[in-house]
């Protein structure tokens, strides 16, 4: 042959098997739970339950809890969506505890906002108000104390957050702090990626005007930026930003001029990831 077939793709078995001798634990753990995640979209619910549970026991106890709080809400996301709440809750409980000790307090605000969507998903959450409202006054607390400069990244975590758990008015309290924070921003990617953040907190709570108009400015900025990687990255931030309003045209249009801009990164690794990026988001418009 010229070498040219395509191998097969690896069972789970041999995912697994691989997965299992990776020498760092954070790395185990993240490919254990994108392969429950492979199990649960194969109907595999028991087999995705017994990985999760593998995932969950291969965090150390004495873990970076920004490395492991982040993947601790991950493996709790996939035990809800495989309907297993009462594991769901224990991780979630063990990922909230853990976040509260990480000491940037972005990387706090962030995994605490993620905590509490799953806490107050009704689709495949535990819908569980009170905690998620907990969670949220925590997350919004680190967000005070985040730097000015990163602030609208603090604030928009905790807004979605909030929109996506329902509690419309305190979205609406925090997205006007976000949006009066992102338009001073002098960095064009940051604040692109701030005005996306806020137009799908305004999309999420049904404010349809904002959203479009955040959104035209969002788009605006993020196709003038002048470095092609960071160009790419805000073009892809605003096109989720798009599709969340249900404007599948203009994130399609967006994405295309992001998958242009990542043809013009030097630096191949930052192409690659960029592009799987475009295309991730392109998979889910199709």
């Amino acid at each position: 042959g010229c070498g040219t077939a395509k191998k097969p793709a690896p069972s789970i078995a041999e995912r697994l098997a691989k997965a299992r001798g990776l020498p760092a634990a954070e790395g185990r753990v993240r490919e254990l739970t994108r392969i429950a995640r492979a199990q649960a979209a194969a109907g595999d619910r028991r087999g995705a339950a017994r990985t999760l549970t593998e995932a969950r026991d291969a965090v150390p106890p004495d873990g970076q809890p920004l490395a492991f709080a982040p993947r601790l809400v991950d493996i709790a996301e996939g035990f809800a969506a495989i309907d297993s709440r009462p594991a769901a809750r224990a991780t979630l409980e063990t990922a909230t505890r853990l976040a509260s000790r990480i000491e940037d307090p972005l990387g706090r605000a962030d995994v605490l906002a993620r905590a509490a969507t799953v806490y107050a998903s009704r689709d495949d959450g535990l819908r569980d108000a009170k905690a998620a409202k907990a969670t949220l006054t925590e997350a919004e607390a680190a967000a005070g104390e985040v730097p000015a400069r990163f602030q609208p990244q603090a604030l928009a975590a905790v807004a979605l957050g909030q929109a996506a758990a329902g509690f419309t008015a305190e979205a609406r309290r925090v997205v006007e702090a976000l949006e009066a924070a992102a338009k001073p921003l002098e960095e064009p990617r940051a604040k692109a990626e701030a005005l996306a953040a806020a137009a799908r907190v305004r999309a999420t709570v049904g404010d349809r005007s904002a959203a479009v108009a955040l959104l035209a400015d969002a788009a605006a900025t993020a196709r003038g930026i002048d470095a092609a990687a960071n160009r790419a990255y805000a073009l892809v931030a605003v096109a989720k930003a798009a599709l969340d309003a249900g404007d599948d045209a203009e994130a399609r249009a967006l994405l295309r001029d992001a998958e242009r801009a990542t043809a013009q990164i030097g630096d191949p690794d930052q192409a690659r990831d960029a592009l799987q990026r475009v295309r991730g988001l392109a998979k889910a418009l199709d």
